[in-house]
C-alpha cells in the first residue's frame, strides 16, 4: 500500500470509531507497525488533521475534518457517481436534483484525469419502474419528517381493503418496484410496512410522537434482525 493510501486509510479508520482507539488497533487494520501509526498521525497533524490523544492513551479525530475530493479512489468515484445516478432516476425530484448537483459538485474540483473518469464510467443506474415508480413520486417520501409528526395515512391493503391508519414513520426503502414506509402503527400497537403505491391519501399531522427516531430505528432493526446502516 502507497503511503498515501495508507494516510487516507488511516483517516477513514479514524473516522469510523467515535471514541479513541489505540495505535495497536490501528496497526493491526493497516497491517503495520505501531512506530508507523505513530509517524502517520503526526503527518497527517501536520496537514491539518484535528486528532487528539497520545500513545498509550488513543487517538480521536475531531469532527469537521473534511478529506479534499481528489482523495477519492477510482472504485470510490464509481460508487458515488453509480449511487447518485441510481438516486437520479429511482427517487423524488428534490433528492434526484441533489443527486446529480453531488455529481457535478465533485466533478468540478477533481483533476482532469479523474473528471474523465466519471464521464467514462461504464456503471449506469437503469431507468426506474414506469406507472408503479410514477405512483410513489406522489407522496413525496413521507419518511423526511425532521419533525418527528405522526402521519394519517388512508391504506388499501393487496385485497383492495381500506384502513386508517396513524403512524409514526421510522424509514423508506426502496425496492426495484416499489417503495415501503416502516413505521409504528398505533392501530396495530407494532411496527408495519406500507407499500407507498397502496397510500390513497397521507396527511402530516401537528402532533409529535413520543419516542425518538433514532430509539424507533434502532428496536425496529432488532425485531427485524436488520444491521445498522
Amino acid at each position: 500500500m502507497a503511503r498515501s493510501e495508507r494516510l487516507l486509510e488511516l483517516i477513514q479508520l479514524l473516522r469510523r470509531h467515535r471514541w479513541p482507539v489505540s495505535g495497536q488497533v490501528l496497526a493491526d487494520e493497516l497491517g503495520v507497525s505501531l512506530r508507523t501509526v505513530y509517524r502517520d498521525i503526526q503527518t497527517l497533524i501536520g496537514q491539518g488533521a484535528s486528532i487528539d490523544g497520545e500513545a498509550g492513551i488513543g487517538f480521536v479525530l475531531r469532527p469537521g475534518f473534511v478529506l479534499p475530493p481528489l482523495m477519492f479512489s477510482d472504485e470510490e468515484l464509481e460508487a458515488l457517481v453509480l449511487g447518485s445516478r441510481w438516486v437520479a432516476q429511482r427517487t423524488d425530484a428534490p433528492l434526484a436534483r441533489a443527486a446529480m448537483n453531488v455529481i457535478a459538485k465533485i466533478a468540478a474540483v477533481l483533476p482532469d484525469d479523474l473528471r474523465a473518469s466519471i464521464d467514462g464510467t461504464g456503471l449506469l443506474a437503469g431507468t426506474g419502474p414506469g406507472s408503479e415508480g410514477q405512483a410513489d413520486r406522489s407522496h413525496a417520501y413521507p419518511e423526511r419528517n425532521p419533525r418527528r409528526a405522526k402521519l394519517i395515512l388512508h391504506y388499501m391493503d393487496a385485497k383492495g381493503d381500506r384502513s386508517r391508519r396513524t403512524v409514526w414513520p421510522i424509514a423508506l426503502g426502496f425496492f426495484e418496484r416499489v417503495r415501503v414506509l416502516a413505521a409504528w402503527c398505533e392501530l396495530r400497537k407494532d411496527f408495519r410496512h406500507f407499500r407507498t403505491d397502496r397510500i390513497v391519501t397521507l396527511r402530516r399531522t401537528e402532533q409529535r410522537y413520543p419516542q425518538r427516531r433514532r430509539a424507533l430505528m434502532k428496536a425496529w432493526q432488532e425485531i427485524e434482525g436488520i444491521p445498522p446502516q
